[in-house]
């Protein structure tokens, strides 16, 4: 009896050490997230608002706690919609859709893997939702880019006090593009001014059809664009020499082109995404009630170069954009 009491005690004391062994081996362990970005294109704004989405999970998980498989779209909604689905196949945990057509092209592709989207101006526009009142519902969320629109025509009213006649530029391809110049020019229309929309398909007509703006227009305002912010250059190349200001929907576009803008910063977009990431991730977050989160500051800007260039002498309470 005393030999088979021994056996007994012997063999609970090895399962005993072997638990022991094997919590020891898993202590500091943690789950490591896959999370597949998909981004429209490179330029300022958008790089920034992902740099800022990563910064943010690693600040949260550590380096060791996620992995990204960055992708970029090259400004073509067709190969933004091939990565989605690519990403599904790959069954990431989370979809970063940075621009509206990524996240259109991400919202097509999966109805269960969580998709937060940024640098997207309305979600109801881009979506198609009808009565959208903040929140996206389903597996979507995200931050907003959205300035105060009707601020950023005052803003052409302030620097262009003498104009007339304002054309808005922005490609006809981005939802989000149309619905801004839409708001912008009912508020121009307010103030007594004659706004005219100048859309373009893509950077192959860009040129056109801004020159044919700056031969007819007092002033230019373009909204956040991505064509735009992609080929500022094009646009600065016309303008400047016929002395038309450009009115920027954000700062990585008047840094290229514009007089002035009501600037958000996307990286800080970007990060605050990566915390929405977090909270869906680690802490079990439903997104399906997760509202839109907009950029909590908007910082009057200028050009200093563009400014001096066209004659323009700055407002007051707009700060010089900082060039490299």
């Amino acid at each position: 009896m005393k030999k088979v009491l021994s056996i007994i005690l012997a063999l609970v004391m090895c399962v005993s050490c072997c638990t022991m062994m094997t919590a020891c081996s898993n202590e500091g362990t943690s789950t490591k997230y896959t999370v597949g970005i998909c981004q429209l294109m490179e330029h300022v704004a958008l790089d920034a608002a992902t740099d800022g989405f990563k910064q943010a999970l690693i600040d949260e998980l550590g380096e060791d706690g996620v992995e990204f498989d960055v992708q970029n779209g090259q400004g073509d909604p067709a190969t933004c919609s091939t990565i989605a689905n690519q990403f599904v196949s790959n069954n990431v945990d989370l979809i970063m859709a940075n621009a509206t057509p990524a996240l259109q092209s991400a919202a097509a592709a999966t109805g269960d893997i969580p998709i937060l989207g940024t640098s997207v101006t309305e979600y109801g526009v881009a979506l198609e939702l009808e009565d959208f009142s903040g929140t996206v519902g389903g597996n979507i969320s995200g931050t907003s880019d959205l300035a105060p629109l009707d601020k950023q025509a005052e803003m052409i009213a302030q620097w262009c006090p003498d104009a007339k006649t304002v054309g808005l530029l922005y490609c006809s391809k981005e939802a989000n593009s149309q619905y801004q110049v839409d708001v912008v020019k009912a508020e121009l229309e307010k103030k007594g001014l004659t706004a005219t929309l100048y859309p373009f398909t893509d950077s192959n007509d860009l040129a056109q059809i801004c020159t044919t703006a700056a031969d007819n227009c007092d002033v230019i305002y373009v909204p956040t664009d991505n064509t735009v912010a992609e080929n500022t250059g094009i646009i600065d190349n016309i303008c400047e020499p016929k002395k038309i200001p450009v009115i920027a929907g954000e700062e990585g576009i008047c840094s290229g082109c514009g007089i002035a803008t009501l600037s958000i910063s996307y990286y800080d977009l970007g990060y605050t995404t990566g915390k929405m990431a977090v909270k869906i991730l680690r802490d079990g977050a439903d997104i399906s009630t997760m509202p839109i989160e907009y950029a909590e500051n908007q910082t009057p800007k200028y050009n200093a170069q563009n400014c001096e260039a066209l004659g323009i002498t700055p407002l007051e309470g707009y700060e010089a954009i900082v060039t490299e």
